[in-house]
């Protein structure tokens, strides 16, 4: 009791104690003098709980054999049993190949894209001209998939489309695209680097405008061209940002465009075009298989997972530029 009492005959509070007192009070201090961001803050974190943990309840299914009629909680549990089913399945497996390759050009080509736009966009020194052009390429973002599909549809169609209209001008026959399967992975890239990399612009752009001008002053004084500028200053001081995107698009591998995918695709382009998330779509909504398509949309969320954090580490090793 001799090394816990003071001079005084008063008992000393244990350090721990008061350092978390301490800790409590500088929270409660800062949420009064920051109070707005926080209520600002609110309806997000609203809606993160409401739609993407309260529905994290419901990964259960995946491993029970789900009724609608029992509910969640009354349905047995089958383990793994679902999970074999779907490995077992020609038609999930060809899914899960069909997003990967997808992806893969996505990421080949869609990705660079509205880097390349962002570097071209800075070297407009017509200001009007600039506004403009940014302007056209921002738009097809806003439009709905829907009217995007259909524009789609239009252009390629055999009869009116504009693309089998080019054709026909130097003698060849029309051609159905969105009926043959080897069609439908250019078309969908293609469709999705048109109506996004103006909008993913914005991001690059933003980069380079933070850019120290004194650098280009100084490549100005040594008589660098704009090539040499972009080249040495300008992708290397954005080189993080570009980076970080680049994480961010590892981890939705898996989640290709299903919205677009379904409004363009058909049984005879099931080949190339069916992908994880419109399989769960049509096994999980058409079919009734809660249980197998919730199986399927968790292990979706794991590749992501794994596949983000892998990126992440090896940015952070190579690069010392990481989302966390």
């Amino acid at each position: 009791m001799a090394d816990q009492t003071s001079s005084s005959g008063a008992i000393a509070k244990p350090k721990s104690t008061a350092t978390d007192n301490s800790r409590w009070a500088q929270t409660v201090d800062h949420f009064k003098r920051e109070w707005q961001l926080y209520v600002m803050l609110a309806p997000t974190i609203i809606w993160f709980i409401v739609f993407l943990y309260k529905p994290m309840y419901g990964l259960q299914i995946a491993f029970k054999d789900y009724s609608i009629f029992r509910g969640v909680a009354a349905s047995p549990w089958v383990g793994f049993e679902h999970f074999e089913t779907l490995f077992s399945n020609d038609q999930f497996i060809r899914a899960v190949m069909n997003t990967i390759k997808i992806s893969a050009l996505n990421l080949l080509f869609g990705f660079p894209a509205p880097i390349i736009l962002a570097l071209m966009f800075n070297e407009i020194l017509h200001a009007t001209y600039k506004k403009t052009a940014q302007t056209i390429v921002y738009l097809p973002h806003f439009i709905s998939s829907v009217i995007i599909s259909g524009i789609v549809i239009t252009a390629f169609s055999p009869t009116a489309g504009i693309v089998n209209t080019v054709i026909g001008w130097f003698g060849f026959d029309p051609v159905y695209f969105l009926t043959q399967p080897e069609w439908f992975r250019p078309i969908f890239v293609g469709t999705g680097i048109w109506q996004e990399a103006g909008f993913g612009s914005i991001v690059f752009l933003a980069a380079i405008a933070g850019v120290n001008p004194s650098l280009y002053e100084s490549a100005v004084v040594d008589g660098a061209n704009r090539w040499q500028m972009m080249w040495k200053i300008t992708i290397p001081s954005i080189l993080p940002t570009i980076l970080i995107m680049l994480i961010i698009r590892i981890g939705n591998i898996m989640e290709v465009s299903w919205e677009l995918v379904i409004l363009l695709y058909q049984p005879a382009t099931y080949e190339t075009a069916d992908v994880v998330n419109t399989w769960v779509y049509r096994q999980g909504l058409q079919s009734g298989q809660y249980d197998l398509a919730a199986a399927a949309g968790l292990f979706n969320a794991v590749v992501a997972f794994v596949l983000v954090m892998t990126a992440n580490s090896l940015s952070r090793r190579f690069s010392r530029t990481s989302l966390w």
